[in-house]
């Protein structure tokens, strides 16, 4: 299993040197055809150049780079700080410099291949009217073999510490993957009486039950058994990381299985930007290249994770049959009593469908159905979810007045509102 890691990483690191010598000749030859006049040639040139360099450039772990935020019409500083660091990843809190009392909300990350820095967006749009918290998870492949695998129970046992660390008035949001282990450490705290339980949960384009809505990612899981996915996604670490020899999913397989998922987008992307650059559009050129600086950044999982991921929540849907055990207690979302919940799905979601998130309601029965709620916003794929203009006008505006009206029934007294946020009606019942 090393061999296939090993090979690939040797090979990167010798096309990014030929590439990168390619790149600085096409850019010299562009530079000497503008200084003659020959300003169309230059750019032509200089945007082959740009896509050479980028082939098999590495693309490290993005910054958030938010600096500030928004609230009314002043700008107020934020800071980032880590206040838990655990091997896998930290809990960074958005510190910002103000006296307002806000929703203290955990945003969990997916830990599905890319960066937290995929939920940019999320965070810029919740810092106005949150205090915010957001897991970043580690690379596993700098992760050394003494701090031992890392699965379900793991992610689980994360989710639940950071809870308990934010205390009783906290409000946690899951986009995507770990919507899964987000209910199963709700749920095991309201089994266990947990004081720290959070106030609310909105679970945002999750597999909850896969069964519920068929795309193509969950046929993919059920065609192919679980010896294949063994095989044919674990690598061992290679010598030169911290994780040498850890079990893991890389990051260039993933990236490869994103890639194909919708090829002719990436080939057409590429292109527009190929053509911005020679026709001097470097405006339209850099919001594709912004995107794929982020999207081309990925990191390795840890193998235990990812094949009991596969395993139980598209192959054997343990959660929704009320089979999952973490740490050896079994997961009973009828449990769930005390924390509110609201569900997003996307109309245009191909990734967890419209159905597999709304099903948490059938299974939180127990939940009041004043306090349960639901929004399907038209027009979106998965990404539009948590990204993008219905992101920030649509969703955000209901996530954040559903937490702060959830906090306030629970007697909490919170800053006057920095936005207009809407109200939603209960419309799901049991």
């Amino acid at each position: 299993m090393m061999l296939d890691y090993a090979l690939q990483d040797q090979m990167q690191r010798g096309l990014r040197i030929f590439f990168g010598m390619a790149s600085g000749n096409m850019s010299a030859a562009a530079r000497v055809m503008s200084s003659l006049g020959l300003e169309q040639a230059g750019n032509e040139f200089a945007a082959a150049s740009t896509l050479f360099n980028r082939t098999c450039r590495s693309y490290d772990k993005p910054a958030f780079n938010l600096p500030d935020t928004q609230i009314g019409n002043k700008a107020v500083p934020v800071t980032e700080r880590v206040v838990s660091h655990r091997p896998y990843g930290d809990l960074v809190h958005f510190e910002r410099q103000t006296d307002r009392k806000d929703p203290t909300t955990l945003l969990v990350t997916p830990m599905s291949g890319h960066y937290a820095t995929l939920l940019r967006g999320t965070v810029e749009a919740l810092l106005p009217h949150h205090n915010l918290y957001v897991t970043d998870w580690a690379n596993a492949r700098d992760v050394g073999r003494a701090h031992g695998d890392f699965g379900l129970d793991s992610y689980t046992d994360y989710i639940r510490s950071h809870l308990q660390q934010l205390g009783p008035h906290t409000h946690v949001i899951a986009v995507c993957q770990p919507t899964v282990p987000v209910l199963a450490a709700v749920a095991l705290m309201a089994k266990a009486g947990d004081p720290n339980q959070p106030l609310s949960m909105t679970l945002m384009g999750g597999p909850i039950d896969t069964r519920a809505a068929p795309t193509e990612v969950t046929k993919f899981a059920e065609k192919h058994s679980m010896d294949w996915f063994k095989s044919a996604a674990l690598s061992e670490v290679p010598a030169g990381y911290k994780g040498v020899g850890q079990t893991v999913y890389p990051g260039f397989k993933q990236l490869t299985g994103f890639m194909m998922m919708n090829p002719e987008r990436h080939v057409r992307s590429h292109w527009d930007m190929f053509n911005h650059l020679r026709q001097g559009d470097r405006e339209s050129a850099e919001r594709i290249k912004a995107f794929y600086d982020e999207y081309l950044a990925v990191q390795d999982l840890s193998g235990r994770f990812y094949i009991e991921t596969v395993d139980q929540v598209f192959k054997r849907h343990s959660l929704p049959k009320g089979e999952m055990v973490i740490e050896n207690h079994r997961v009973n979302l009828a449990a769930i009593q005390n924390t509110a919940l609201f569900t997003v799905e996307g109309e245009r979601d191909d990734i967890s469908a419209p159905g597999q998130t709304i099903a948490a309601h059938r299974l939180c029965h127990n939940i009041p159905p004043d306090r349960r709620f639901e929004h399907l916003q038209s027009k979106v794929g998965h990404y539009g979810i948590f990204e993008g203009h219905y992101w920030r006008e649509e969703i955000c505006p209901r996530v954040a007045a559903f937490i702060r009206n959830t906090g306030m029934d629970n007697g909490l007294k919170y800053s006057k509102n920095p936005v207009n946020t809407r109200l939603i009606p209960p419309n799901y019942g049991p």
